[in-house]
């Protein structure tokens, strides 16, 4: 569905400015009555103040800025809205993710939601969700971004009941919460390129070695918990840009960026699509009655160079249509992931699987102003304004932007 529509912004305001006079006459109206209303009949009513956002008042997140960008007829716009949560209210956030707690002085991003054209999208709804899932469990299945995701997820749900976690292994990748009084479980299973993979890095991602990467064979992460759940989000990427060996039937097929190796280069594309593949199979093999859906992968935005070349992300409002392109990895990701989707959506269909593309990438491609950039450390910059520090412009703030897609997750359900 995403994938087809084009994008576009639309300010907010004017329509605001309309409400905003409409509800000033209809005010005026009600007081002239409540004056009536008491003298005839003598009695006092207390009314307490209610702020117009409630949160505001206890966390780092200002009032909405006036933004204004430019659109042309028709398109689709981002909605000026706020977070349902914040920075504080939420326990869940990762202090890389924690933008405002980090020093992040702008707050404009926090208010932009995505709006379709011709289409009515539903703001998420935590209770809702919970209703829908419950005795339901949830998994998802890939690399930083998943944990980036359910992060989000676990922060909206926390506006109705708290997460208990109720799992977690040594290094924390692969966790699990119950929200008790639905019995809902939610899951996030760290696999970055959903096979088996040894990986050599150190805690700051520095490798010692080639990645082994074994093409036919699944991560057992996944494949033996499979059974438990009845949603699943699988998602992966980004790691395939890394140094691997290929292997197949535990033999050397090739590699990507092995120069020093006489093994066959055979590229990220290759290797991505045959894990897809071999991922698709399986789900459509299983038979399984759950749901399925497959996330595409998620632009960055680094503009002036790449993360470890100077580049940046200091944009305060989302972009127009057409500002920004895919660059060549994330092109190929997006080919790959929307062929290998078509070919499996007939064979799934055909037995019984329900199989769904979640496709975030266009939406995300136009949220330049929604990744930590250097707050995600803690006060880069306050003991020296030009200090160099490490820019992240492919994970998310939260709230951020990434919290919509959950407004699109929920309308999946509820039309599934």
């Amino acid at each position: 569905m995403v994938n087809k529509m084009l994008y576009n912004w639309k300010s907010w305001w004017t329509a605001h400015r309309n409400r905003n006079y409409f509800l000033f006459k209809l005010g005026v109206s009600v007081l002239v009555v409540g004056i009536a209303f008491r003298l005839l009949y003598g009695r006092s009513l207390e009314i307490s103040p209610v702020s117009d956002n409630p949160f505001l008042e206890t966390t780092q997140i200002s009032t909405p800025p006036v933004v204004s960008v430019n659109s042309q007829e028709n398109a689709h716009q981002i909605a000026l809205q706020g977070p349902i949560y914040t920075n504080n209210s939420c326990r869940f956030i990762e202090e890389h993710q924690n933008c405002l707690k980090n020093g992040r002085p702008d707050t404009g991003y926090l208010y932009w939601r995505w709006k379709p054209r011709g289409c009515d999208l539903p703001r998420f709804d935590p209770e809702k969700f919970l209703d829908l899932n419950r005795n339901k469990s949830w998994a998802l299945i890939g690399d930083s971004i998943s944990r980036n995701h359910v992060q989000s997820l676990l922060c909206m749900l926390s506006t109705v009941e708290q997460g208990v976690e109720v799992y977690h292994d040594e290094n924390y990748k692969l966790r699990r919460w119950v929200f008790p009084s639905h019995n809902f479980t939610l899951s996030v299973i760290w696999s970055p390129f959903l096979a088996e993979a040894a990986i050599f890095e150190d805690m700051n991602g520095v490798s010692s070695s080639e990645i082994e990467l074994q093409l036919d064979i699944l991560d057992k992460n996944w494949t033996e918990q499979y059974k438990n759940w009845d949603y699943m989000i699988f998602s992966s990427g980004k790691w395939f840009v890394k140094a691997a060996i290929y292997y197949e039937n535990n033999t050397i097929l090739g590699c990507h960026s092995c120069p020093k190796l006489n093994v066959t280069e055979l590229g990220i594309e290759f290797a991505y699509r045959t894990v897809i593949r071999n991922v698709f199979k399986y789900i459509i093999a299983s038979k399984h009655k759950g749901m399925f859906f497959y996330r595409t992968s998620t632009p960055d935005h680094f503009e002036n160079g790449e993360w470890f070349s100077g580049g940046v992300c200091e944009r305060k409002v989302p972009a127009k249509e057409g500002e920004f392109k895919l660059n060549e990895l994330n092109k190929i990701l997006r080919t790959v992931e929307l062929e290998e989707f078509e070919k499996a959506s007939a064979k799934a269909s055909e037995n019984g699987v329900t199989l769904k593309l979640f496709d975030v990438n266009p939406l995300s491609l136009l949220r330049p102003d929604g990744h930590p950039g250097p707050y995600r450390f803690f006060q880069p910059f306050a003991k020296d304004k030009n200090a160099k520090v490490i820019i992240d412009c492919l994970h998310w703030c939260l709230p951020g932007p990434i919290d919509s897609w959950n407004d699109l997750l929920m309308e999946m359900i509820m039309n599934s």
